[in-house]
């Protein structure tokens, strides 16, 4: 009977959804486990079809669908190392015509790593991805494994944004000759948009829409069609930026934060034609992916921004036109998390580090 009863038990763990409450503003949220097993889950995005792609950091995508869930082959080969792997995943709005992938990871150069951006055709039975190809790689190299940044977003007009981090080399990031440290804009085939802030400068990276960036982990469009990011200080500074075309946020020149020493970062925390954040954090939350969130099953947060915290355990929802934090979303389940995205039927999930799973939370009643 005991064995019986084991047994049970982890067929349950393996094939069925664990479902749990959260105590938030709104009341109780069911709280469900929707997918586990995964190392390092790092991004999340939803296919037309309901089926949700799940990247892991040590070179697998996922598709994930009720109890269907299988690796997709034919992903970029990728350097496991320190913070790098095959990181965010974008499904553009044309998938139904064009099914196309994109995948940014840290790519060996050499003798170091950069973060790229391919794309690829996933087949009709979403187990392969064929035709990929490299549409952008950071320059120039280097031998750190550590703040690739490499989220990545679609626009309105369906160019693509993607976020870099300084790579633990600071002065990169006020270096226009590197990419590092910046937030780039592509056309969707990996050109250079002909609005981008320094296509004229023979001295500046072509790709580069705004820069002094420390390591952005998190970026979403808001209604009005703005840019968001938000990026880890150093110990302390944790910001949320609103991104503007050809502007400098200062890192590491100004921050709210300090080295992790102690010892005071550049020359404070503002300087005339740097840009200060929206808000930030400090203590800092570690922050992760960010989602703004669109109000479909709880309209009183349309608008609301919802940040992960790899550090505290817990979804940050920040609102206001100035922005500040309302809430903390706190639970079992909620530690280590790595991205938080919305669902086409307006659920949140989100993916834990601590315990490999992917979570959902929809209305209690």
């Amino acid at each position: 009977m005991t064995k019986i009863i084991l047994l049970v038990i982890f067929l349950l763990s393996v094939v069925g959804a664990h479902a749990d409450t959260m105590d938030t503003s709104q009341g109780q949220l069911k709280l469900e486990r929707i997918a586990s097993g995964f190392d390092v889950p790092w991004a999340i995005d939803f296919l037309p079809n309901g089926a949700a792609l799940v990247t892991e950091r040590v070179g697998h995508l996922n598709y994930v669908l009720g109890q269907n869930k299988f690796r997709i082959k034919g992903v970029p080969r990728v350097v496991v190392r320190g913070q790098g792997g095959l990181l965010d995943v974008l499904v553009p709005r044309d998938f139904l015509r064009s099914r196309q992938l994109f995948l940014s990871y840290s790519k060996s150069q050499g003798n170091g790593s950069g973060t790229a951006l391919a794309v690829g055709t996933l087949s009709t039975d979403f187990k392969r991805l064929t035709n990929l190809r490299v549409i952008f790689e950071a320059t120039p190299s280097s031998s750190t494994s550590r703040h690739y940044g490499a989220r990545v977003i679609e626009s309105t007009n369906g160019t693509l944004f993607l976020t870099l981090g300084e790579r633990g080399e600071r002065d990169s990031a006020q270096d226009l000759s590197r990419h590092q440290g910046s937030v780039i804009h592509l056309s969707r085939n990996g050109g250079i948009p002909a609005n981008n802030p320094f296509v004229s400068r023979r001295d500046a990276q072509p790709q580069i829409w705004s820069y002094g960036h420390r390591n952005p982990q998190g970026i979403a469009f808001d209604r009005r069609g703005r840019l968001w990011v938000v990026e880890h200080g150093a110990k302390g500074g944790d910001e949320i930026n609103l991104i503007r075309k050809g502007a400098n946020y200062g890192w590491p020149v100004i921050s709210f934060g300090r080295h992790y020493s102690g010892a005071k970062i550049g020359e404070g925390t503002s300087k005339p034609g740097m840009q200060q954040p929206v808000w930030y954090w400090d203590p800092s939350i570690a922050p992760s992916g960010m989602m703004i969130y669109s109000g479909k099953l709880w309209p009183s947060w349309r608008g609301h921004f919802f940040v992960g915290s790899l550090k505290l355990d817990f979804i940050s929802r920040l609102s206001g036109e100035s922005l500040a934090e309302k809430e903390r979303l706190k639970g079992p389940a909620t530690g280590r998390i790595r991205d938080i995205a919305e669902s086409p039927d307006g659920s949140i999930w989100f993916a834990s580090e601590n315990d490999g799973a992917i979570y959902r939370l929809t209305p209690a009643n």
